[in-house]
């Protein structure tokens, strides 16, 4: 916790802020400590401060996210105008369906979560803004054959697998990509992308599903659900829309 520049101090404070929200959002200081791996004595310190500034506040006799955190998360934007583009679509998706939907996109090699609407398979596989998913996930092969030769390292760091060309061909021609239970017994997936105006790849719109549906007609519901978004950000770029 004292290297140069406070490097240590930050490091510390961002660890607790992520032992707060594994530990299901309201901790108390033992359990966020061990998660974190910091001594009881610091952690409180560090946590205190965070009370503070706002990061951070008190629930009982444990902790939470706080309002500020709470407040620079919403404000992220992975490109502009997506949340609400993605918005009304996914909804609209999962009450049609009643599917668990999540739009996605790439971060540091995985399918990181930005929405998620509520369905069938919340207990399986929730899709939680924040968390984050293997590239091999349906959502993260439409994420990665999407990407761009700038991608850079956004893309799996590990080496991609044989015949990893073909499958990526195949994803974009076919204009997206199914999970039948490869990652999660009992979980199916389709997924598909969402593009900017210029064509490129931005995100990815999947719905999670049981076992024996029928794909085809999930596929054909989460390829509107995507064109959908697509019409919207292009509407919000022709309105100019900053």
């Amino acid at each position: 916790m004292t290297q140069p520049g406070g490097r240590g101090v930050l490091e510390g404070a961002f660890s607790l802020l992520d032992a707060v929200e594994r530990c299901g959002g309201e901790a108390g200081l033992t359990a966020i400590a061990a998660d974190c791996g910091l001594p009881k004595t610091t952690a409180y310190r560090l946590l205190e401060q965070l009370v503070e500034l706002g990061a951070v506040e008190r629930s009982g006799r444990g902790y939470r996210i706080g309002p500020r955190i709470f407040r620079l998360g919403q404000a992220r934007q992975p490109h502009p105008g997506l949340r609400a583009a993605v918005a009304g679509p996914s909804r609209a998706l999962a009450r049609a369906t009643g599917a668990t939907v999540g739009v996605c996109v790439l971060s540091q090699g995985r399918a990181l979560v930005i929405d998620g609407v509520p369905g069938e398979l919340d207990e399986l596989a929730p899709m939680r803004p924040g968390a984050t998913w293997p590239w091999s996930t349906a959502a993260g092969k439409v994420l990665v054959a999407g990407a761009g030769a700038g991608a850079g390292s956004r893309v799996p760091l590990d080496p991609l697998p044989h015949g990893w060309a073909r499958e990526a061909a195949a994803i974009r021609d076919r204009g997206a990509a199914i999970d039948d239970q490869e990652l999660i017994e009992g979980v199916c997936c389709v997924a598909v992308p969402v593009r900017a105006p210029g064509g490129a790849t931005v995100a990815v719109l999947s719905a999670l599903v049981e076992p024996g549906r029928r794909m085809s007609s999930l596929t054909d519901a989460v390829t509107r659900a995507g064109r959908s978004i697509d019409a919207r950000l292009r509407a919000r770029r022709r309105n100019g829309a900053g």
